[in-house]
């Protein structure tokens, strides 16, 4: 006879046989020809080249974060969709109940709409890529001091 804790410890036991069985398995039959395309590194499609310490656009993060805002909102919207029924809003004993929250869901959409509204506004779903510097370096630096570092280390 198994103690209740028996059953969680061999509750344990099988899952973890289960996923060591799973991942040896597809170790086992799993193509093995590397190459360098399978290899590199992937980050959004941009070749891996240079210092990993580069900066990025700032509008990468902030389009995200409005992405996560706006998902988390549909997740109290569709369980409110799911559970609201047409025919509550025909009945007249459940009628009031579903009618203020079917205003109340209007009401949310709206404080959406509003914040898409003012982000909008705001310029921060407009993805403006950096201007690209091509002045050539002689007119960065005036040409009589790249000449005198050229003499000086030459």
């Amino acid at each position: 006879m198994v103690s209740e804790f028996g059953k969680i410890l061999l509750f344990v036991i099988g899952a973890v046989a289960f996923v060591m069985t799973a991942l040896g398995l597809s170790y086992l039959i799993r193509p093995k020809k590397p190459n360098p395309e399978k290899l590199s590194s992937y980050e959004c499609g941009e070749e891996a080249i240079g210092s990993p310490w580069q900066f990025f656009n700032i509008r990468f993060y902030v389009v995200a974060i409005i992405f996560i805002l706006f998902e988390v909102e549909i997740v109290f919207l569709f369980p409110w969709s799911v559970v609201l029924d047409y025919q509550d809003l025909q009945e007249s004993t459940k009628g009031a109940w579903a009618w203020w929250a079917l205003g109340e869901m209007f009401v949310f959409i709206f404080i959406l709409a509003l914040g898409l509204a003012y982000v909008w506004v705001k310029g921060y779903l407009d993805w403006i890529k950096p201007a690209v510097r091509t002045e050539p370096f002689k007119e960065i630096v005036p040409r009589e001091l790249y000449d005198n570092i050229n003499k000086k280390y030459s």
